[in-house]
């Protein structure tokens, strides 16, 4: 699907579990326009560059919502990005 614009973009990612208005703003703001642009991203790198270009840390939820994001664009498979949370303290214990 190509997104020609930032309303169509904000409507694209916004179809996906988890992602509301201020997800799909930040989503923007890291240059993701579709669902497909997703597939392959590292969450943490995601994260971490959102942290950046915004000049904020963000809540350690945010990167349960990336991981929760990436994950439904490689899978198709819906879940809640609390899901996450033990997965992301795992494998990124400061954050």
């Amino acid at each position: 699907m190509a997104v020609t614009d930032d309303a169509s973009a904000m409507r694209a990612l916004r179809r996906m579990p988890n992602v509301g208005p201020a997800v799909a703003g930040d989503l923007l703001l890291l240059d993701i326009r579709s669902p497909d642009e997703l597939k392959g991203q590292d969450p943490k790198a995601l994260y971490d560059r959102l942290c950046e270009v915004t000049g904020q840390r963000h809540d350690p939820c945010m990167l349960d919502t990336m991981m929760a994001v990436v994950d439904f664009a490689e899978s198709g498979v819906p879940r809640k990005w609390w899901e996450f949370t033990a997965e992301r303290k795992r494998r990124y214990p400061g954050v």
